[in-house]
């Protein structure tokens, strides 16, 4: 399901299994719009913790809580923002660049598997809110006249 004013979306990858047990399967620019260029997760994180902060100016992400649960707020400059639950194994969300994220509220037993669509550069993270807000501004100059005039 896509929101369509963040671009974000509700990915369902689905299981398979037997007695055995559960598999889910996710795999690069057929379940996800993207082939991962890094894999990171984030675990024993406190309750109170809030992770993320920051936009990307190229790197599209994949959010999936493989263990436990954590949410994930989105915002994207123009005033539309938007709280997703992770809570399924199975479930994912798509959060396209240059959006704001911030993951908090994990529960003792959360990883939050991360897929990113780039390597890891640090220039290209913003990490102050204000200076997000400005490059959304330049990046979109339509938006601004319709807001100035």
């Amino acid at each position: 399901m896509l929101n369509e004013k963040l671009n974000v979306s509700i990915l369902d990858f689905g299981a398979v299994g037997d007695e055995k047990g559960l598999l889910t399967i996710c795999e690069g620019e057929q379940d996800i719009p993207f082939i991962p260029k890094r894999v990171f997760y984030i675990y024993k994180s406190a309750a109170d913790a809030v992770r993320g902060k920051h936009a990307n100016k190229v790197t599209d992400f994949v959010l999936i809580n493989v263990s436990g649960h954590s949410k994930v707020k989105i915002m994207d400059g123009k005033g539309n923002e938007i709280v997703y639950s992770l809570n399924r194994p199975n479930t994912g969300i798509y959060i396209p660049h240059m959006v704001w994220k911030e993951m908090y509220d994990f529960s003792a037993d959360s990883v939050l598997l991360c897929l990113a669509s780039e390597h890891y550069d640090p220039e290209e993270y913003i990490r102050d809110y204000d200076e997000f807000l400005e490059e959304v501004k330049k990046r979109d100059p339509y938006e601004n006249k319709r807001t100035e005039g």
